[in-house]
């Protein structure tokens, strides 16, 4: 699945490398960074910060503009969930596999026990996982049987910008940035829920989470999540959507294959590999 990917070109030298992995991943100070801010760039960032459209309960499907900022989704009830995490009353449905992931576990490397003992920082103790621990779950899916919903190109903001071909989720991995008492952590999206998968009005509008066996909740954390902002099994939380350029460095850039961060430090290294080969004298040698 893409999502939000930013493209990346052939580098030619270690240097250049270098210097994309830095501004990617905010390594350079901020003097170095301003030199990569180009007018187009500063405009966009103004066009974001003006108020983004209202959207009416039971409005017609009308995507926001792509310049418009992302509002935070105030006061939610948020619950936790895992990867591997059976059936229950509140959770009729098993975590073996998510809504856009039919081998969840498998290729998460296993089960993400939520128990503290199990757990060694904000990961599993028993494996390293293969994918970002952080990660949620929202009430919305782009796709059903295969193929893109027909209102998905109108609700989501980055449709026009993700879209890959039909059936292939536009929503799976996009990062978003929960605040829960003065602190934020940033996750991606993973699966869907809490109960439902349509509701874009909340998602991408204005309309509170629909009422629920668990209080009305409207988003579910990961445990990696729970543990790093000190919440509750079911507590409250805020939440907006980011782009990959707005997270900032901390445990949720480590870990995954579908972890931006991490590709982007794995191809800088085998950009690095191939030219320290090709600029060593040996590889000269006829």
């Amino acid at each position: 699945m893409r999502l939000c990917r930013i493209p990346l070109r052939p580098v030619r030298n270690a240097h250049a490398s270098l210097m994309l992995t830095a501004v990617f991943l905010g390594g350079l100070p901020a003097a170095s960074q301003a030199a990569y801010v180009t007018p187009k760039s500063q405009a966009a960032f103004e066009q974001a910060k003006q108020p983004s459209p209202r959207v009416k309960p039971g409005a017609a499907a009308v995507a926001p503009k792509p310049s418009d900022a992302f509002p935070w989704k105030r006061r939610i009830v948020t619950t936790v969930f895992w990867i591997g995490e059976k059936p229950a009353a509140n959770n009729p449905v098993p975590n073996d596999k998510s809504s856009w992931d039919a081998r969840w576990v498998h290729n998460y490397g296993g089960y993400d026990n939520p128990d503290p003992s199990g757990r060694r920082g904000y990961i599993p103790a028993a494996f390293i996982p293969r994918q970002n621990p952080f990660y949620v779950a929202l009430p919305y899916n782009d796709v059903s049987g295969g193929r893109t919903k027909p209102e998905a190109a109108k609700v989501i903001p980055w449709f026009k910008d993700s879209f890959v071909r039909p059936g292939a989720s536009v929503c799976k991995g996009r990062w978003i940035a929960i605040h829960h008492r003065g602190r934020i952590a940033y996750a991606q999206w993973e699966d869907v829920g809490p109960f439902r998968t349509d509701h874009w009005e909340y998602v991408f509008g204005e309309e509170r989470p629909a009422p629920n066996r668990n209080g009305g909740a409207g988003l579910d954390v990961s445990p990696a999540v729970r543990d790093y902002l000190g919440m509750k099994g079911k507590d409250v939380a805020d939440w907006k959507f980011v782009d990959v350029s707005q997270v900032p460095p901390g445990p949720w850039r480590r870990h995954g294959d579908n972890n931006d961060f991490v590709n982007v430090r794995r191809r800088t290294a085998i950009i690095l590999a191939s030219d320290t080969r090709a600029e060593s004298p040996a590889a000269n040698i006829d």
